[in-house]
């Protein structure tokens, strides 16, 4: 590969980016938008007429909703197309047209048509917005066909209401065009629409009349056609910058810049978020929007706190970054956000205020200008739009209380009259200090407002009552006009103060409330060992710290079931179908989204970035508190500490399946080791025995006819022992050995275990230590004997020839004892707790065999008998197993 070759392959930033591109469309359908200036200028024909030849093509394509408003020319367009009959939603009274969302996914055609893409659907339907079905269409990977005007996109709302005087209300997020497989610009010649206009073949609703009269005309429609050529223009620009940068064709990129727009909840925020989006769009750049929330701007907070939230969430649907800093300087917090995250413009509005104004305090725009470094700052012109003729402009209505005010006026006069009973004793200039004390008492208890109005009435209480001419505002030493002022500056700065403290104090109470309640949460999940005790104390969490109940859905087989409620808590089927789209399509639904409105819940997916474990439905007394994005955030953070906890007990389960299967996995490679060894050790002996007997049945001797015929018997019992005990243990461990009990002698017992082996004991010795006169116990003496038989063949085993071995049988208490001890070489320290597993055994002497089941099958007899075994070593050398059988067994 030569060096020119290397330079031209794309670099690993455009691959990943590529990657996680055609990751994130995998699995969905392909967009594709006909994009028009004004209604009349052919989208829904355009559409229709791209729909017939993918139909030619043999594609499956469906009018999922089409509206032809009447048109001959568009219903002969659409008569041989599969049509989706429109579902009927009621709505006070009168019957609304909608598209059928899932007889069209039931349908699951190719491509489905979809007109008016920024329609508001009729309450009651699943989404508020049509262009939330096309999302769900496309996420059940159905291609999607749709129209749009441009005055519909919200990036470009306040230049459509600029341009034309009238504020479009069906918006639609810039993402739809932005994740857009293909655009098509329908455009015709402004005069062209308005002559169609004319001739009565544009369709205008009864409601929408008025604002028609403003669209059409032709400055309008030439400045709403540039938009929509410049937008297409520039998605132009964006698939062939992709291209060249896919491709590593050389090329002008710009450097890598980040925007931030700041927001203040002011009518203005709103234009200032649509030209930030704007101006990313020209830079192809990300952006970001931020809040700053300051102590002493709680009140205020309290009285945006919606206008807030609706920019928050008008910038997210635009693709920003949002987020809210809590900081004392506004100006300061601005710039160390944009410092941490590399932004490098910053827009900011037009400062509004009277400018007399400036000069009591620097406007902020000032300040962050002041503090940006290299930072460049925006500044935006912030002039509203004029509202249309004849419509009142709403001003808010801001409720005044005058029970703050009332009771300053009532602490100034209590205090006023303890000064008139110490006036004897008191020069004028110490009652001063008693009226601070009444500011301070206001800021704490009333908040700013009243205590600067105490500071104000406590000096001209003090000027009238005590300064003298008393009972007049005259005054008669000037010196006194200098205790007015530091008495009425310094009770306003104690006032705010005092004021900014309590509001400070009250943010870091809620914070830490919320910090509470989630290490309460990872605390209590941390210690939680199985699914059940998680889910317990997530719901008892959530009890604790919200106003509200919690119910928590998992899946089984094909349905979601609720596995945890909060008490009192009842999923009817509406809800549960709810719970049931918002874990299908792994997004939120129900109350407080714009999915499902008409919920009693909010559904939160418990979603991980391999699977999707379940859904958190959840119900708050406070309908406000679904939408203030704290409530939001410790929600979303409860539900993301449930999924990690309900994921690590299933990861768990998984890696002790793994351990279990690698468990079986082991035994089954000892089972086949042993088999291949004990089987084929006697089944050769045995071939090799009659394999003489064939070949030299005339030759050989009576004697070594019965010498080889003895060997082979041997051998044949020796496999027989072998897959006795293979059949066993595996009726052992599956439960399948019954016992039959009755009483039994233990000198029975012993004696039919000695039978059994008497062949293979030779002249080995066995010295027998039994107790007189020993009871009858209740025991299974089939099962019993092969208990004995298995450690006396053991013991032979693993112990000299020479040596003999011990059989001993007592009485200890209420359990009787057996004891088989041999003098082998016993077992290592380390391993006596291992010699009862199966296929565990230590190096034998020469001759010596087995299958390592002999001690594990003694074991799970013993113990269905109720008893216990163990093994230790003897002093001395050798190893001793000890048998213990309960006397009664209940």
């Amino acid at each position: 590969m030569t060096e020119n070759d290397e330079d031209k392959r794309p670099t690993p930033e455009a691959m990943l980016k590529l990657a996680r591109a055609e990751e994130t469309e995998a699995g969905r359908g392909k967009l594709k938008i006909f994009l028009g200036y004004a209604a009349g200028v052919g989208k829904t024909f355009a559409m229709l007429e791209a729909a017939w030849q993918r139909k030619l093509d043999e594609r499956d394509v469906v009018a999922a909703y089409v509206e032809s408003h009447g048109r001959f020319e568009t219903d002969s367009l659409l008569s041989g197309l599969e049509i989706i009959p429109k579902t009927q939603v009621e709505y006070m009274g009168v019957m609304l047209p909608e598209m059928d969302l899932d007889a069209v996914l039931a349908r699951k055609p190719q491509i489905a048509l979809v007109d008016e893409l920024a329609h508001s659907n009729a309450p009651g339907s699943r989404h508020m917005k049509r262009w939330q079905d096309v999302e769900e269409l496309l996420a059940a990977g159905i291609d999607v066909y749709t129209t749009v005007n441009i005055q519909h996109f919200e990036s470009l709302n306040d230049i459509v209401a600029q341009i034309t005087g009238v504020v479009v209300r069906e918006t639609v997020p810039d993402r739809l065009l932005d994740r857009a497989a293909e655009i098509r610009l329908v455009d015709i010649p402004p005069d062209e629409l308005l002559q169609r206009l004319r001739e009565g073949k544009v369709y205008i609703p009864e409601q929408a009349a008025w604002a028609a009269d403003r669209f059409f005309k032709p400055g309008n429609l030439m400045a709403l056609r540039e938009l929509s050529l410049r937008r297409t223009a520039a998605r132009v620009d964006d698939e062939m910058r992709a291209y060249m940068e896919s491709r590593a064709i050389p090329g002008p990129w710009p450097v890598a810049e980040r925007l931030m727009v700041c927001v203040s909840g002011s009518p203005y925020s709103e234009k200032l978020i649509r030209t930030t989006r704007r101006l990313a769009d020209e830079l192809n750049i990300p952006w970001f929007t931020v809040y700053i929330e300051t102590p002493g701007g709680g009140r205020h907070l309290q009285e945006n706190r919606e206008r807030v939230w609706k920019d928050m969430r008008l910038a997210e649907s635009l693709g920003s970054q949002v987020a809210t800093v809590t900081a004392t300087s506004v100006a300061a917090a601005v710039i160390d956000y944009a410092v941490k995250h590399n932004v490098t413009k910053i827009v900011v509005g037009k400062p509004s205020k009277p400018r007399w104004r400036e000069f009591l305090r620097q406007p902020l725009v000032d300040q962050i200008i002041r503090l940006s470094g290299v930072i460049d700052v925006y500044v935006v012109s912030i002039e509203s739009a004029e509202p249309k003729p004849g419509a009142a402009v709403a001003k808010p209505k801001r409720a005044i209380s005058l029970t703050g005010y009332l009771k300053s006026l009532a602490l100034v006069a209590t205090v006023t009259m303890a000064c008139e009973l110490v006036r004897p004793y008191l020069a004028p200039t110490n009652m001063v200090m008693a009226y601070l004390l009444a500011v301070v008492l206001a800021a704490v208890r009333l908040g700013l407002k009243p205590a600067i109005l105490t500071a104000f009435l406590g000096v001209l209480a003090f000027d009238f009552f005590f300064v003298p001419p008393r009972i007049t505002f005259a005054v008669a030493d000037t010196e006194y006009l200098i205790t007015f002022a530091a008495l009425f500056i310094v009770g306003v700065v104690i006032s705010k103060l005092v004021a900014t403290a309590g509001e400070r104090a009250e943010t870091i109470r809620e914070r830490e409330v919320h910090t509470d309640s989630l290490y309460y949460l990872s605390r209590d999940l941390a210690a939680a060992a199985d699914i059940e005790a998680i889910l317990d104390a997530i719901v008892r969490n959530f009890d604790e710290s919200f106003n509200g109940r919690l119910a928590i859905l998992l899946p089984e087989g094909e349905r979601l079931e609720i596995k945890a409620a909060s008490r009192d808590l009842h999923l009817d089927t509406k809800e549960l179908a709810v719970a049931d789209w918002a874990f299908r399509n792994r997004q939120p639904a129900g109350r407080g989204t714009e999915t499902l409105v008409s919920a009693a819940l909010l559904y939160l997916p418990l979603l991980t970035t391999a699977s999707m474990l379940g859904v958190v439905g959840v119900k708050l007394k406070d309908e406000a508190d679904y939408a203030n994005p704290l409530s939001r955030r410790l929600l979303e953070a409860f539900a993301s500490q449930a999924t990690l906890a309900i994921e690590r007990v299933r990861l768990a389960k998984q890696a002790e399946q793994a351990q279990i299967l690698q468990a079986r996995e082991s035994l089954e490679r000892a089972l086949l080791n042993s088999v291949s060894h004990d089987l084929r050790t006697p089944l050769v002996s045995i071939i090799g025995v009659l394999d003489n007997l064939r070949d030299k049945v005339h030759t050989l001797a009576d004697e070594a006819r019965r010498e080889l015929l003895d060997t082979a018997w041997e051998e044949a019992e020796r496999l027989n022992r072998f897959v006795g005990n293979l059949l066993d243990m595996t009726r052992l461990e599956a439960g399948g050995v019954k016992l039959k009990e009755e009483p039994c002698d233990i000198q029975d017992l012993v004696g039919c275990a000695l039978a059994a082996i008497e062949q293979r004991l030779g002249a080995r010795k066995i010295e027998l230590h039994l107790e007189r006169d020993l009871p009858f116990v209740r025991m299974d003496l089939a099962l019993m004997t092969q208990v004995l038989v298995n450690l006396l063949d053991n013991a032979l085993k693993y112990s000299p020839p020479e040596s003999s071995i011990r059989l001993a049988a007592r009485v200890e208490g209420t359990v009787l004892t057996l004891e088989v001890a041999d003098r082998g070489p016993g077992v290592p320290e380390a391993d006596l707790h291992r010699v009862f597993d199966k296929f565990y055994r230590i190096p034998v002497p020469e001759g010596a065999g087995g299958t390592g089941l002999g001690l594990a099958i003694c074991k799970g007899i013993v113990e269905a008998h109720g008893g216990k075994i163990r093994a230790e070593n003897r002093a001395g050398g050798g190893l001793r197993v000890i048998v213990t059988l309960p006397m009664t067994r209940r």
